[in-house]
């Protein structure tokens, strides 16, 4: 099966997150940083997750690859992130993305991975969409919100 299903990862507060358990649910991943133009994107993704929590469900992974726009520690990460913007999401630890490439970036980014297309992540808040059966759907660029009627007619819709 080629499905994010068969990954596990750890999280943000060591625990493992296994996507294995989002069955059934609508997936938006998205690279995030604190120190970024679009970190204000941490509060649309809660936004989202908050009002479509039984379909949909998003995971952040923090990555110091772009701009060196995420350079704390998990801890920091955890504590910005709920501090700021209140996020409950599933948080991710620390990934590499563009170097060291987390295996979960290189299904994401690579067609002969996952089967549908090659995606570049070109900077901070690049979002993967992926449907109840772990499939990817498409990738979105940073520019695009997490609310943006683009997201919100994939999440509402089939």
């Amino acid at each position: 099966m080629n499905s994010i299903h068969k990954f596990k990862v750890e999280g943000i507060r060591g625990e493992e997150i296994d996507f294995a358990q989002f069955r059934g649910r609508k997936i938006i991943v998205a690279n995030v940083a604190s120190k970024c133009g679009y970190t204000p994107q941490y509060q649309q993704l809660q936004e989202l997750y908050e009002e479509f929590k039984d379909s949909v469900v998003a995971v952040g992974f923090p990555c110091n690859d772009f701009g060196g726009q995420e350079p704390g520690s998990n801890a920091e990460i955890k504590e910005f992130c709920t501090t700021i913007y209140g996020v409950s999401f599933p948080m991710a630890a620390k990934v590499g993305i563009i170097r060291n490439p987390h295996p979960i970036y290189e299904w994401l980014m690579s067609k002969a991975l996952n089967g549908v297309e090659d995606s570049a992540v070109q900077w901070n808040f690049h979002k993967f969409l992926l449907d109840e059966e772990g499939q990817l759907v498409r990738s979105l660029p940073s520019g695009v919100s997490p609310l943006d009627d683009v997201v919100l007619e994939w999440v509402t819709g089939p």
